[in-house]
C-alpha cells in the first residue's frame, strides 16, 4: 500500500510537539514509549536490522524531492512533509536532518545471563556511551547493561553516536549493581594499578567487561563482582585513557584472542 504524505505547516501540530519533546529531553522516550531517529543513516539502519515499522516519518520538502529519501519515508506507517524551518525547530542538531523516524521503544530490556556483555556504571557522556555501543557491536559483544546513573541509552545523542549499533544489540538499562549477580559469565575490569597487562591474560569467552564513570571509575559494589582486574599498558605515560578508548582496546584484545584461537584450531 502506498503511503500518502500529509503536509504540516504549524509548529503547534501534535506530531511536531511530540518530536520536540523527544529531541530535547534525553529520557522522554521512557515516558512516551517512542524513540527519535535523526537522519537517513539511522532510519535506514533501523529498517536493515528488521526494526518495527516506524510510527511516523517526518521529512523536509527538499528531502521528499529525493527518490531515495522519499522511498525511505514511505516505509513508515504515516508520512509528514514539513518546511525545513519546522524540522530544524524540532531537532537537536545544528545541521538538521532531512528525515527523521519516530519508532517504538523496545523497553528497558532484560539481562541475558550468558551473553558477552558490556556493563556501563554511571557513564555520563552520551558520546562515550554511543561509542561503547559501536565497539560492542564491532567486536562481537551482544549485550550492553547500563546501571542507574548512565546516560539514557535511547536518547538522541547516544543514538547518533551509536551509528546504528543499538539495533544489533540487546540493551538493558536502569539496572542496579545487585542485578549483575545474574550474569553467568566472568566480569572483568581494568585498572592502571593492576599487575597483569590485558595482552598477557587469557581472556575468557564469553565474558563481560565493566567500565565506570568518567571521573570516579567503577563503584566498589561493581568492582567487587569482578573476577579479575587488568591493566592497559601506556608506554607513553598518562594517568588514564578515555573510557571509550579503553573499552575499544579491551574488546579488540578479546576479539584478537578469539581469532588467534580459531586459526590455531583449524
Amino acid at each position: 500500500m502506498t503511503i500518502e504524505p500529509r503536509r504540516i505547516e504549524s509548529a503547534a501540530n501534535p506530531l511536531l510537539v511530540r518530536l520536540r519533546r523527544l529531541a530535547s529531553d534525553p529520557a522522554a522516550y521512557r515516558r512516551l514509549g517512542e524513540v527519535l531517529l535523526e537522519g537517513d543513516h539511522l532510519c535506514a539502519a533501523w529498517l536493515e536490522r528488521g526494526g518495527a515499522v516506524a510510527s511516523a516519518a517526518i521529512i523536509s520538502e527538499a528531502g521528499w524531492d529525493e527518490p531515495a529519501l522519499r522511498n525511505l519515508a514511505r516505509q513508515a506507517s504515516r508520512v509528514a512533509i514539513v518546511a525545513p524551518a519546522l524540522l530544524a525547530a524540532s531537532s537537536g542538531l545544528e545541521s538538521p536532518p532531512r528525515i527523521v523516524f519516530v519508532v517504538p521503544w523496545r523497553g528497558a530490556g532484560v539481562l541475558q545471563p550468558a551473553a558477552p556483555s558490556l556493563v556501563l556504571d554511571r557513564l555520563q557522556d552520551a558520546g562515550n556511551v554511543g561509542t561503547l555501543l559501536r565497539s560492542a557491536a564491532a567486536f562481537g559483544f551482544t549485550q550492553v547493561l547500563a546501571l542507574k546513573g548512565t546516560a539514557a541509552l535511547w536518547s538522541p545523542r547516544v543514538l547518533r553516536a551509536g551509528m546504528g549499533a543499538h539495533f544489533a544489540l540487546d540493551l538493558a538499562e536502569g539496572l542496579g549493581s545487585g542485578d549483575l549477580a545474574a550474569l553467568a559469565v566472568p566480569l572483568l575490569a581494568t585498572s592502571s594499578h593492576a599487575g597483569r597487562a590485558i595482552g598477557d591474560a587469557a581472556l575468557p569467552w564469553p565474558c563481560a567487561f565493566a567500565f565506570g564513570n568518567e571521573g570516579q571509575g567503577l563503584a566498589e559494589a561493581v568492582r567487587l563482582r569482578c573476577s579479575a582486574e587488568l591493566r592497559i599498558p601506556q608506554p607513553g605515560g598518562g594517568e588514564s585513557l578515555n573510557v571509550a578508548a579503553a573499552a575499544a582496546i579491551c574488546l579488540y584484545e578479546s576479539a584478537r584472542q578469539r581469532a588467534t584461537a580459531l586459526s590455531l584450531s583449524t
